[in-house]
């Protein structure tokens, strides 16, 4: 079964909820703050099958961006990595059909709300034009 593109990004948030452990988005919030877990459109965001037949499903490529504070060395890592381990057990349990890639090298990101160690995960879904 196919998930509909107008609804993916916020299916996927909600697979990912884990009010007591991070913030979830379906969208880039104004204020990226830590603890938090983003879903975005990856780019390549749709890829068609085939340009003729409307029928035949895309391929939709997500990035869930993960987001924890700015520590020392090892204490931003294991906030990442546990993060990390959190999201990839939450995308597998999720009764959505997709398939997770790999999991980018952490690299700082300022934002307003200060520097936070950020790492993600692509994703693709077979949808519907809906």
């Amino acid at each position: 079964m196919t998930a509909p593109i107008t609804t993916l990004r916020a299916s996927v948030a909600a697979a990912l909820n884990s009010p007591n452990d991070y913030n979830t988005y379906s969208f880039p919030p104004p204020t990226i703050t830590a603890n938090s877990v983003i879903v975005v459109p990856a780019d390549p965001y749709i890829t068609p099958s085939n340009n003729d037949y409307i029928a035949i499903s895309p391929m939709a490529n997500l990035r869930v961006i993960c987001n924890v504070p700015m520590y020392d060395n090892q204490g931003n890592l294991q906030g990442i990595e546990t993060l990390v381990c959190a999201v990839f057990k939450k995308l597998a349990a999720s009764t959505i059909v997709m398939n997770i890639g790999s999991v980018s090298a952490p690299s700082v990101l300022s934002v307003q709300s200060g520097d936070l160690l950020t790492a993600s995960i692509d994703i693709s879904i077979l949808m519907s034009w809906e």
